[in-house]
């Protein structure tokens, strides 16, 4: 069994003429294309604590398999604005497990993309928390219902966006949360 006791947030961008490759250089730029990722769901697991990526980076190894919550979106369309961010929600209890959420987006700039990936991590711990929230409400509205309830402790996300290039190559970008032993 694998239970993580570490996670951290990377994301990257890549461009080239071959899809691949651009792939390859949004991992390069993230610090992670030496490892063999394994997609993964999206919980953070309880007592996982959260380090940053310098610090993360610092326990891979060249081709270890690393299992990663990744967000990825690519376009070869010239100028086409693309998003890939991850959410996170943490509980207030640090026995209890939180969420991260994977989205992929066109049209939205960091901060849209940012705010709709943490928005559905908070939801997705919020219903397990049993917390009181109208889903129709704005993201800020849901922050404070999330904050006076003391259940939701912290939220964030790791966006990563860029426009597709000008020649027609493949514009990749990815954010991904690691997790470690």
């Amino acid at each position: 069994m694998f239970l993580p006791k570490k996670l951290f947030l990377t994301k990257g961008v890549g461009r080239h003429r071959e899809e691949l490759t651009s792939f390859e250089l949004a991992l390069r730029n993230a610090g992670i294309a030496a490892c063999n990722l394994v997609h993964v769901s999206s919980i953070f697991p309880a007592g996982c604590k959260l380090i940053t990526r310098t610090a993360g980076l610092k326990h891979l190894s060249p081709g270890e398999v690393v299992f990663a919550v990744l967000a990825q979106n690519r376009t070869k369309e010239p100028h086409r604005l693309i998003a890939a961010s991850v959410g996170l929600a943490l509980p207030a209890d640090r026995r209890q497990y939180g969420y991260l959420s994977e989205h992929h987006s066109f049209g939205q700039t960091d901060e849209e993309a940012g705010d709709y990936a943490e928005e559905l991590a908070a939801e997705m711990l919020a219903t397990t928390l049993d917390v009181d929230f109208d889903p129709d409400k704005s993201w800020d509205e849901k922050k404070e219902i999330y904050r006076i309830s003391n259940k939701i402790v912290r939220t964030m996300n790791i966006t990563q966006s860029a426009v597709g290039h000008k020649k027609g190559w493949w514009t990749t970008v990815i954010s991904t949360a690691i997790l470690l032993p």
